[in-house]
């Protein structure tokens, strides 16, 4: 369950990637389901032992990093 949730994470690592670079470049983007996935993904890791959970901490962290930069390259509406 750790590798498949490990890619996961990383798959939503690379969506906010990209919509954050588009976010930059002043293209509109379409949050729409990403609160979803994180919530799935955070609820996953929940479930795990601790000892795995804690092998995530690095992905899950980049991924909390670039959703702060995502949110900052986000014009105020």
């Amino acid at each position: 369950m750790t590798q498949t949730t490990l890619a996961a994470i990383e798959a939503l690592h690379d969506t906010v990637v990209m919509a954050r670079i588009l976010a930059a470049n002043g293209r509109q983007i379409d949050l729409a389901g990403l609160d979803v996935e994180a919530a799935g993904l955070c609820a996953t890791v929940q479930r795990m032992p601790r000892h795995r959970a804690k092998l995530l901490c690095p992905a899950l962290e980049a991924l909390a990093q670039e959703v702060e930069g995502l949110a900052a390259a986000i014009p105020p509406p």
